[in-house]
């Protein structure tokens, strides 16, 4: 499937766009600020209902606008169609001219990679980011994942509100217990099935784009060493000191070692760009292997922080998304890819918020 398709209105610094893409690569080139990333924050929204720059859909408002719509026509075996308008008064989700009801049916329509500066923070941040890393994977490839994070959720709040509370209700927090349990080991089950599926090509990927450098190991590392309903329980003292839940799901991480030592506290700048790339890859790979067919990959400058050597070890990916009719799309302010990705690739120009094909 690829993005044959994509408009917008108001969206960031674009008043109006109408674009037609083929598969393929498609380069983004133009100077710092012209809205080259929008692009592809736009279809990283339409594909996941976030922007992977971490920033509130009022933040994507066009200025002085009341509300933006972006939408797409995506093509593979058929034909599919997604519309999204939001407003701070309104909110519309559409796949195929019928409202989104519930939200495990729209995800996973459309299957995108993204590859950024922020992609850092995997390594170099805290672990919500790495158990989003997970949970974004889950929800695009196991349809049942995203209503059990949003049970796990409503559980998780409600529990906190009453262990705030001077004397909670004893009932209503077994109540909660007990949904938060039911969920949370159903969430914790899925996590620590993907993770040795995802570490051997997380591996590769490392490996390939290091040279051979060091060894990396991923472990999902979970705050629940067995069984949740008793070891939350046994925190019951230690809640009523910090008066929120101390343990399940929304407090485990992914842990990532070079040579078993934390890439986070004794990696370079330079290991660590390399394994946050080495997660996206490998989080490519895993949706190709999956699906038969790669997502599209979005490509947010990543080049030009990344010697030659470890530019070879991104090609195999770029490869097989052009041997499997995939797409890309990248940005750049130059034309600072390899020659043999350039030859076919087709080049836009932006420019203050208009897109045209470059001369």
């Amino acid at each position: 499937m690829h993005l044959a398709h994509l408009k917008l209105r108001d969206f960031r610094n674009y008043a109006r766009l109408d674009v037609d893409f083929a598969p393929g690569f498609h380069v983004l080139l133009g100077d710092n600020a012209q809205g080259k990333t929008n692009i592809l924050e736009a279809i990283y929204l339409l594909a996941t209902l976030r922007s992977f720059r971490g920033v509130k859909s009022a933040q994507m408002l066009r200025h002085g606008q009341s509300g933006y719509f972006a939408g797409a026509t995506l093509v593979g075996q058929g034909e599919r169609d997604i519309r999204m308008y939001w407003s701070a008064a309104e909110r519309k989700l559409s796949l195929d001219q019928q409202p989104v009801r519930r939200l495990a049916d729209y995800l996973g329509v459309l299957r995108v990679v993204v590859f950024c500066t922020e992609d850092l923070l995997l390594v170099k941040g805290p672990a919500g980011g790495r158990r989003r890393f997970l949970d974004l994977l889950l929800t695009q490839t196991f349809p049942g994942y995203l209503p059990l994070l949003q049970r796990y959720a409503a559980a998780l709040r409600a529990r906190n509100t009453l262990l705030k509370q001077r004397t909670p209700d004893e009932a209503a927090l077994d109540s909660f217990s007990a949904e938060l349990v039911k969920a949370g080991t159903e969430i914790i089950r899925l996590r620590h099935e993907l993770t040795p599926k995802l570490s051997p090509l997380a591996r590769l990927a490392y490996r390939r784009v290091s040279h051979d450098a060091e060894e990396l190991r991923l472990a999902y590392a979970p705050t629940v060493k067995g069984d949740f309903a008793v070891e939350l329980a046994q925190s019951r003292a230690r809640e009523r000191t910090f008066r929120s839940t101390i343990i399940g799901p929304h407090r485990d991480d992914l842990t990532l070692q070079l040579n078993d030592r934390s890439a986070a506290q004794y990696g370079s700048e330079g290991q660590k760009r390399t394994l946050a790339l080495a997660l996206k890859i490998a989080q490519a790979e895993y949706l190709t292997g999956l699906h038969g067919s790669p997502p599209i990959l979005l490509i947010d400058d990543v080049m030009g922080e990344l010697d030659a050597r470890r530019r070879a070890g991104f090609m195999p990916l770029l490869n097989r998304s052009d041997q499997g009719r995939g797409q890309v799309f990248m940005t750049c302010t130059t034309e600072n890819w390899p020659p043999e990705l350039m030859r076919d690739a087709r080049r836009w120009q932006v420019r203050a918020g208009q897109l045209a094909p470059a001369a």
